[in-house]
């Protein structure tokens, strides 16, 4: 339990916000907004890219990234890792099995992240002294999980459906069909994806969920989250075979908690009769919960979710 809360207290803490810099891409171009005003969150920037020979006259899948200031440049990371998304992405399309597509990379609310991307209604089914003891919880330098905020993903989730799409929407030449819209993240980010893809079916056609968090917290023993998000998806999963879902996992350091977890997920999908081409889980062992481990296995589900 302690070297969960040790891993989750370097891992989880990192995706704080970075500076105001720019990140540069290797191929196509990045769009600020910054600061995009919402009455659900908190303001935050949102950085687009765009691919080579982006053309108004084309209509572009989209992909939604959460922990934007994380997905395209190392140099304006706080770790120095990034995912790479325009490289792997630009490079995908150049062989043209994908979609043509823009990333809409989302910045987290520093501060309010966790808040921000703990699915909300499966909290809400706990019991008042889980809750409590949830609320509770805190990182290896006893600084607090969710930083005195009170999780409110169903807000977030609002912001991303009622106000940042319809900015997308109407400021870039992108298809509005879910089957063209998809949203993706890891750990936390993993977590708020599989919550946008059941909660809002008629919006995403897929959601790709990188070492997904399933303790939801620092701690393991005893810990009702895990149980509390199977019960969720097993009421609102979209129905089998009518949207795509990708999960994968590593083994080592914090990733290393996730396989028995991630098996009773893929129970779960097996029981509602999700086939291959609409659900994948993928084991990568020797991959870590960082940057480096997703950028290099990115290309799997984007061709996964995005294959023409």
């Amino acid at each position: 339990m302690k070297l969960l809360a040790c891993m989750l207290g370097f891992c989880l803490c990192g995706f704080l916000a970075q500076g105001q810099t720019t990140p540069q891409v290797v191929s196509g171009k990045i769009e600020r907004i910054t600061q995009f005003p919402s009455k659900y969150v908190t303001a935050r920037n949102i950085d687009v890219w765009l691919p080579e020979g982006y053309s108004p006259s084309k209509k572009y899948a989209v992909l939604y990234m959460h922990d934007g200031q994380m997905l395209y440049d190392a140099t304006t990371t706080w770790n120095k890792t990034a995912w790479e998304v325009d490289d792997v992405l630009s490079t995908l399309e150049k062989t043209g099995r994908i979609k043509e597509t823009i990333v809409v990379g989302v910045w987290n609310g520093d501060k309010t992240r966790h808040a921000d991307y703990f699915p909300q209604k499966p909290f809400e089914n706990l019991k008042k002294s889980e809750k409590e003891a949830i609320y509770a919880a805190a990182r290896s330098n006893g600084a607090s999980v969710f930083n005195n905020f009170k999780i409110y993903s169903d807000g977030y989730l609002k912001f991303l459906v009622k106000e940042l799409k319809p900015y997308i929407d109407s400021h870039y030449t992108v298809s509005t069909n879910a089957e063209d819209t998809f949203v993706a993240g890891s750990s936390m980010g993993g977590l708020i994806s599989m919550y946008a893809l059941c909660e809002y079916p008629k919006v995403f056609g897929g959601a790709a969920c990188f070492s997904t968090h399933w303790p939801g917290i620092f701690i393991m023993e005893g810990n009702p989250i895990p149980a509390t998000f199977l019960a969720y998806m097993n009421k609102h999963l979209p129905k089998a075979n009518t949207r795509k879902i990708y999960f994968d996992y590593g083994d080592q350091t914090l990733d290393a908690f996730y396989p028995p977890l991630q098996k009773q997920v893929d129970s779960l999908m097996n029981a509602k009769g999700y086939m291959d081409s609409y659900w994948l889980t993928k084991f990568y062992p020797g991959d870590d919960h960082s940057e480096k481990s997703w950028s290099k296995r990115l290309h799997i589900p984007l061709e996964f979710l995005l294959k023409k």
